[in-house]
């Protein structure tokens, strides 16, 4: 990711946290048709992948002065996109067919070379910031995250207590956060590192 892309991201960040409404507009007009694709290849609904689309925009603008993007700006659409698609096949998993779970992640990846250089660019980030964790601390994400080790499960293993791993994944949690930017959610920051190892 070159210097000019990122000081070229910050300049349409700054734009949008001082209300410019062209700044929404070259968001929108630079990211929709991919996001949409994204989403559409996932749930297979024109419909509703438009307005799941519309609504990463509009919650975009509504919390623009909180607005903190530490990885491309790219890298963060898509994984607004993500996080909401899989949102909404979790709220609805009662009216959804089975067989749309069927490669779900893989279906997510292979939408057009565009989304999954967003999707590698982010997996990119999110390894470099558990990379650059304390030894301990990353090393207890990890069985938390790659191995799905309970608190319980993982302090056996390492032969500390629940407490500490707590304390651990808490801090591992704060630093992803922090390094990716305070208005992206946890439950998105979950979603995100469940399968980039």
């Amino acid at each position: 990711m070159s210097t000019l892309t990122l000081n070229q991201d910050q300049i349409l960040i700054d734009r949008l946290r001082d209300g410019d409404e062209s700044a929404l507009t070259e968001l929108y007009n630079k990211f929709w048709q991919a996001l949409f694709m994204s989403a559409y290849n996932v749930i297979k609904d024109k419909e509703l992948c438009e307005d799941i689309i519309q609504d990463i925009f509009m919650n975009i603008w509504h919390n623009r002065e909180k607005i903190e993007i530490h990885i491309s700006l790219k890298g963060y659409m898509y994984a607004c996109a993500r996080y909401q698609v899989f949102n909404h096949l979790r709220k609805n998993k009662d009216k959804i067919h089975v067989e749309l779970f069927d490669d779900l992640e893989k279906r997510f990846l292979t939408t057009t070379p565009e989304t999954q250089l967003m999707h590698d660019e982010l997996v990119q980030q999110l390894n470099l910031i558990i990379e650059s964790l304390p030894e301990k601390c990353q090393a207890v994400y990890k069985l938390s995250r790659e191995e799905q080790l309970s608190h319980k499960e993982i302090a056996e293993r390492l032969n500390i207590s629940t407490k500490t791993v707590e304390n651990h994944i808490t801090k591992a949690l704060h630093t992803i956060r922090s390094s990716m930017g305070e208005s992206m959610s946890m439950a998105m920051i979950l979603w995100l590192s469940k399968n980039i190892f």
